[in-house]
């Protein structure tokens, strides 16, 4: 062997190592991060599979394959297993090293691509990120090159970076994939940094821009423990514990925000949406248990409809029943409860459901008592304006306290009532609100005050 290496402790290799030995060899260092990354890959892969053009998603995808497969064949058990089936000692060095130096290369591509967009075909943007490519393949030949020409015939499945820190060509090799780590790192941090401070990101992106920022930092510091640890081997020291006890954990933490850096955007933006559908189904419920009075149906439950359409079903079921009801419907106790909720405080928006309420409440009362009678609600032909609101007839003495309200029309199309089923559903929640503003009404009915009412 040519050069000098300090000795270090022996290692063994997977051929003289049982199966527990094996499985004990993959601690928290490797496992951890390779399982994080592996599900970020699982997660991804739909997406990459059903849009291949996307050449964004591929590059999200190969990143992440090559991520797993650092971590993989950085395993101890399993560099001794590549150097024994290649049959050259140590030959799982070069190997490891050049997919860290393709997963470097990968970074700045992405992040390049990722940020211009993939509509950006300059001439600036394609020679940079051919310059990337060819830098970092000649890296990874030189890489090999090296190997080629370094003597280094006892097999270190642990502490190789210091062992052979001295050693000619070797010593070379070490560096090199530790500069073009370093570089990789430093350039992906500032571009992120930069990019992150961008006004126009949402939370979900701007989250997982700063997770993978944490993880080019938590990097930097890894290339820092392996750096000292060699530069000490050549000035006669012995830090190896920097390279062997901090730098492997560090890296792990590294990879783990990486991988929450591509998870975060979809995964959050995904569990974000069906976060509001499931909650725009539980709001319909109230709503929904109501008018599954009208005739006693329901919606059918299928096992394996998605959330999205167990709530299209949901909002179909209301308005198909507010559509039978619509005969049942009373325009005149609606306005009445619009001006109830008014006088009782409520903004019109709130007003608006509450009437809405009281009046679907009514009809579906109405419907059980005669559902084959015929049309029995007030509903007229033309829009009628709420009394005192503009320029329907009603009191002028209740126009003064209420202008600052819009106008709300009743007619024979249920459009608005349609359109507003999750605020109506919502102030179901509330019956003791309800009652009042429907007692209200009922105190201003015409019946109440004497007045004959319209037939």
């Amino acid at each position: 062997m040519r050069g000098t290496a300090v000795p270090a402790t022996t290692t063994g290799t997977l051929g003289s190592a049982g199966p527990a030995d094996f499985f004990g060899e993959l601690y928290i260092s490797f496992w951890i991060p390779t399982a994080v990354l592996t599900a970020a890959l699982v997660i991804k892969l739909p997406s990459i599979v059903k849009l291949w053009r996307d050449s964004l998603l591929r590059a999200v995808g190969g990143l992440l394959l090559l991520a797993c497969c650092v971590f993989v064949f950085a395993v101890p058990s399993v560099i001794a297993w590549t150097n024994r089936v290649v049959g050259v000692p140590n030959v799982a060095a070069p190997w490891v090293y050049s997919l860290i130096t393709a997963f470097c290369a990968c970074c700045l591509l992405l992040l390049v691509a990722w940020r211009n967009g993939p509509a950006d075909r300059s001439p600036a943007t394609r020679r940079l990120m051919r310059w990337v490519v060819a830098v970092y393949s000649g890296v990874i030949v030189v890489l090999w090159v090296l190997f080629a020409l370094a003597d280094v015939p006892r097999e270190r499945l642990r502490d190789l970076d210091t062992y052979y820190a001295t050693t000619p060509f070797m010593r070379e090799e070490i560096l090199l994939y530790l500069v073009a780590h370093t570089v990789a790192c430093l350039i992906t941090y500032r571009l992120i940094r930069n990019w992150v401070r961008a006004e126009s990101l949402d939370v979900w992106l701007r989250g997982g821009l700063q997770a993978l920022a944490l993880g080019c930092a938590l990097n930097l510091v890894f290339d820092a423990a392996k750096l000292t640890a060699v530069v000490a081997r050549w000035t006669g020291h012995d830090l190896d514990w920097l390279s062997t006890d901090v730098a492997p954990p560090v890296v792990a933490l590294a990879a783990i925000c990486i991988a929450v850096g591509f998870i975060l955007p979809h995964g959050g933006q995904y569990l974000q949406d069906r976060w509001r559908v499931r909650r725009s189904h539980q709001r319909l419920r109230p709503l929904y248990q109501l008018t599954r009075t009208v005739d006693g149906s329901r919606v059918p439950f299928a096992l394996r409809a998605t959330p999205e359409l167990r709530l299209t079903r949901r909002e179909t079921f209301i308005r198909d029943a507010l559509l039978r009801l619509t005969r049942h419907l009373d325009g005149d106790l609606r306005r009445r409860a619009y001006d109830a909720a008014l006088d009782l405080g409520h903004e019109a928006g709130r007003a608006k459901a509450l009437a809405a309420a009281v009046a679907i409440q009514d009809a579906v009362a109405t419907r059980r008592r005669s559902p084959e009678s015929g049309a029995t609600a007030t509903l007229v032909a033309g829009p009628l304006v709420f009394p005192g609101l503009g320029t329907g007839a009603g009191d002028p003495a209740g126009a003064s306290g209420r202008t600052a309200f819009p106008e709300l029309t009743v007619s024979s199309d249920p459009t608005d009532l349609l359109q507003d089923i999750e605020a109506v559903s919502l102030v179901l929640r509330e019956p003791a609100e309800i009652e009042a503003v429907r007692a209200l009404a009922a105190a201003s009915s015409p019946a109440e005050n004497g007045v004959p009412v319209r037939e």
